[in-house]
């Protein structure tokens, strides 16, 4: 399992990613899971991955190949005229890995399955973000869905959805990302650090700030402890539980009265 978030602003793209891919006491293995395209005033694209690694690393493979090759030869994401077109690529290209797999037995929705985020900018078009499945559709993020999550999701959606702000700072928009990736990796083995990120300016056209947070990193340790501190003063604001209040019978009375 994996964790990867990828977070619309009005001033650009934010994405992170674990490296985990395999968990347990004697078995932990470390993989990039996010990969980035650009050609410096004309694009910038990135692409993270969830889901099986061969799958994965296939996809990541091909897509890197075609950008290498001559245009007329064969698309390529360096190529391609706008980031829907971007999409379209990376969902072929992922239906197409997943197609070998089924010629000798799998399906989409087997152990060889992927989910993708792709997000980036192509010159004369807005910055994007899609969601990828393995069956090779997509949708794509908008002001109801400002981000986007895969691998294991569940753990750090609530203070993604409450804190989510398209104005915030790419500084808090990190804050808030390393809030989302703590919570996760407490309440699931599967998913650690460190963790790969990249800030995209809108309207840059090249690769942003990007870097790697380990699991000792003091910034990192300062979040968690903070935000574990702040968890347990604010459950201690909160009215205090009046037990008798919920006994049997005694509520049916205050309902009847």
């Amino acid at each position: 399992m994996t964790y990867c978030v990828g977070m619309m602003l009005d001033r650009g793209l934010v994405f992170m990613s674990d490296t985990r891919t395999n968990a347990g006491l004697d078995n932990i293995s470390t993989f990039r899971k996010m990969a980035i395209w650009e050609s410096p005033g004309d694009r910038s694209i990135t692409l993270m991955s969830a889901g099986n690694l061969a799958t994965t690393q296939a996809v990541v493979s091909l897509l890197d190949e075609r950008s290498k090759s001559p245009e007329d030869r064969v698309p390529s994401l360096l190529g391609v005229a706008s980031m829907f077109q971007a999409a379209r690529m990376v969902a072929e290209t992922l239906r197409e890995v997943i197609a070998c797999h089924a010629d000798v037995g799998q399906r989409a929705d087997s152990a060889f399955n992927a989910t993708l985020v792709l997000g980036g900018q192509v010159r004369g078009g807005p910055h994007r973000l899609f969601l990828i499945y393995p069956e090779g559709n997509f949708i794509e993020a908008d002001k109801d869905t400002p981000f986007f999550q895969i691998g294991e999701t569940k753990y750090g959606r609530p203070i993604l959805v409450r804190a989510h702000d398209p104005a915030m700072s790419f500084e808090a928009a990190m804050k808030l990302l390393l809030v989302s990736f703590d919570s996760t990796l407490k309440a699931n083995l599967t998913v650690g650090a460190p963790f790969d990120f990249h800030c995209y300016d809108k309207d840059s056209l090249m690769t942003g700030q990007t870097g790697r947070i380990a699991s000792d990193d003091p910034y990192f340790g300062s979040v968690s402890q903070g935000w574990g501190k702040a968890l347990r003063e604010a459950l201690d604001m909160l009215p205090d539980f009046v037990l008798d209040t919920y006994a049997e019978g005694v509520q049916g009375r205050y309902l009847r009265g």
